[in-house]
């Protein structure tokens, strides 16, 4: 009801203000009462103007923001554009030549299937043809089954007694055998026994011979019966014949004198073993002064090499002063048999 009386007023209100001066005098009257004064009208006229203004520029910026995205997206939706043409103009060239090799293979296809069909059907027609042979050389191979299990089964009875008998003389012959090979074992070790016992006896003849030579050799070397080169040659192939090694013979210039006080020739035998080096020196004899030269060369060997050497050995079988050589830190041998190569 209200918003009909509101409807009225509003429709028929300026015609009764324009026809009645006295119903337009009482609604200004009525109006300047409850209405504001005219600093305060323009102060909030500003006001409003002021926000018109600040919604307007609000608005226009708004308005180029989005002119900008609408340009930039405009750019895009071209590029997108063009983009999605080319890609369509490029399906559609590659759908007419799909469509093309289609066709193409579609004619090879049916070909292809006729002669399939074709071969098929001559598959099924000898595969008919086969199956009666296989049904007629099925019912040979069984009736030769037949023939044949029963040969089978009268060659097994006569199997099982030839072989009864067989595993009868096969136990009597390996009875005989068993006999035999004991009486062989038996014989057998007799002779080991004896072919022990002589090597044993062979190997004490060998040792005795050896010492003797040594000795010999050693007194034949010091009274100049037989040279040290050969006495020293012996030794060195006792060694490499009982420890599997090769003694090596080093000669070099002694340039700076260390070992005989001038310049002079040295040699060493030397021996690597198990990756030791050995140093060894092999005379028929040494005195006192041969154990110091000796020394002498291993320190002057070991400057030369760069590399200490684990072990110094002396073998003679006439040393004159032992203690002066273990003193030197110089093992001392009497036989070549008797070196202990391993520490």
């Amino acid at each position: 009801m209200e918003q009909e009386i509101r409807e009225i007023i509003r429709r028929e209100l300026p015609r009764l203000l324009t026809e009645d001066p006295e119903l337009y005098n009482w609604v200004w009257t009525i109006v300047h009462e409850h209405s504001f004064s005219r600093a305060e009208t323009e102060s909030r006229f500003d006001k409003v103007l002021d926000e018109m203004r600040q919604s307007r520029e609000e608005w226009m910026r708004r308005w180029e923001e989005n002119e900008r995205r609408w340009q930039e997206n405009e750019r895009r939706w071209k590029q997108q554009w063009e983009e999605d043409r080319r890609r369509w103009e490029e399906n559609a060239r590659l759908w007419r030549e799909n469509e093309e090799r289609w066709r193409e293979n579609e004619a090879r296809w049916k070909q292809q299937w006729e002669e399939d069909r074709r071969r098929w059907e001559e598959n099924a027609r000898l595969w008919r043809e086969n199956e009666a042979r296989w049904k007629q050389q099925w019912e040979e191979d069984r009736r030769r089954w037949e023939e044949n299990a029963r040969l089978w089964r009268e060659n097994e009875a006569r199997w099982k007694q030839q072989w009864e008998e067989d595993r009868r003389r096969w136990e009597e012959n390996q009875q005989q055998i068993r006999a035999l090979l004991e009486e062989v074992q038996r014989q057998g070790e007799e002779l080991q026994r004896m072919g022990k016992e002589i090597q044993r006896q062979g190997e004490e003849v060998q040792r005795v011979d050896r010492r003797i030579d040594q000795t010999i050799g050693a007194l034949g070397a010091r009274w100049g019966m037989m040279s040290e080169e050969t006495f020293r040659n012996a030794l060195r192939g006792i060694l490499e014949e009982n420890f599997g090694v090769k003694v090596e013979r080093v000669q070099y210039k002694d340039e700076s004198g260390e070992v005989f006080g001038r310049p002079d020739q040295v040699e060493l035998d030397v021996v690597i073993y198990d990756g030791q080096m050995l140093v060894c020196e092999i005379k028929s004899s040494a005195s006192r002064a041969d154990v110091y030269v000796f020394e002498r060369k291993v320190r002057s060997y070991e400057k030369r090499v760069g590399r200490k050497a684990d072990r110094a050995i002396l073998i003679s079988p006439m040393i004159e002063d032992t203690e002066l050589a273990r003193t030197l830190g110089i093992e001392v041998y009497t036989r070549a048999e008797d070196v202990r190569l391993a520490p």
